[in-house]
């Protein structure tokens, strides 16, 4: 460390976005899929933190994340998040930075649950597969019917930094009973305010691919869930279209038989 450099101006906040219907569907089928006693990941967001919410029932469960929200603050103080069931720091959230605002920053001031640590570290793919049960949530911006993850940009646009998905992600599917989910609304509304897929047959061109088709396990959208671990192509392309949008599903299914991945 070369210079300190003390300041008391005031930390920017960012409040809780309101939950939608639709999150509340997604985070329904999530919390289905998390087990009492798990580690669980959330990634950077509204919709990941609004999972958070929903986990309110279960018992026991352990955080290795990288950035710590509300929710775990909300599960923290009801006793659900305790790290008991952790095989690593038990009892332990182990993170590298929070967002949120002066409420949170005053529960994790000088709380000893909290380890913080380097980004080099805690998202390091090994690390994070020490936890047993770890279940790994992160959100996508669009993902092909292939499985390719874009979370970062649409097109040359850049919505976000590359962060840890993709750590988290491999780490899950080394961790003993580990499960990777990648949740995303099946939509969204263009500038004109017209429906448009977030699945679809090809990420735009010039679109950042953050996660590899390769790599995913569990996508979910408020049509279901899909699992596509392991999978050949025509059945990632069947599953994915059975979680798309009803009104967008007949033209997934052209677009992949015009290019041969269905017959």
């Amino acid at each position: 460390m070369d210079y300190i450099i003390e300041s008391d101006a005031d930390l920017v906040e960012i409040p809780d976005i309101p939950i939608t219907d639709i999150e509340r569907t997604i985070a329904g089928y999530i919390a289905d899929m998390i087990p009492n006693g798990a580690t669980i990941q959330l990634g950077l967001g509204g919709l990941a933190n609004a999972i958070g919410y929903f986990l309110r029932d279960k018992k026991d469960l352990g955080v290795h994340t990288e950035v710590v929200q509300k929710s775990f603050m909300d599960l923290m103080k009801l006793g659900v998040v305790n790290g008991s069931k952790k095989n690593f720091y038990p009892g332990k959230v182990l993170a590298t930075f929070c967002v949120g605002d002066k409420e949170l920053w005053d529960f994790v001031d000088k709380n000893d649950d909290f380890l913080f640590t380097e980004v080099e570290y805690n998202n390091n793919p090994y690390i994070i597969a020490q936890n047993d049960n770890l279940i790994s949530v992160n959100n996508a911006l669009m993902l092909d019917v292939t499985g390719q993850v874009a979370a970062e940009s649409i097109r040359e646009k850049q919505y976000s930094g590359t962060g840890g998905q993709n750590n988290f992600v491999q780490g899950a599917l080394q961790s003993e009973g580990g499960k990777s989910i990648i949740a995303l609304n099946s939509t969204y509304k263009d500038s004109a305010g017209k429906l448009k897929s977030r699945i679809v047959p090809f990420l735009p061109a010039g679109t950042i691919v953050s996660t590899s088709r390769n790599d995913i396990q569990y996508v979910v959208t408020e049509y279901g869930v899909a699992n596509v671990r392991f999978k050949g192509v025509a059945q990632r392309v069947k599953e994915l279209i059975k979680i798309a949008h009803p009104d967008f599903r007949d033209e997934l299914t052209f677009q992949a038989k015009r290019i041969g991945w269905l017959n």
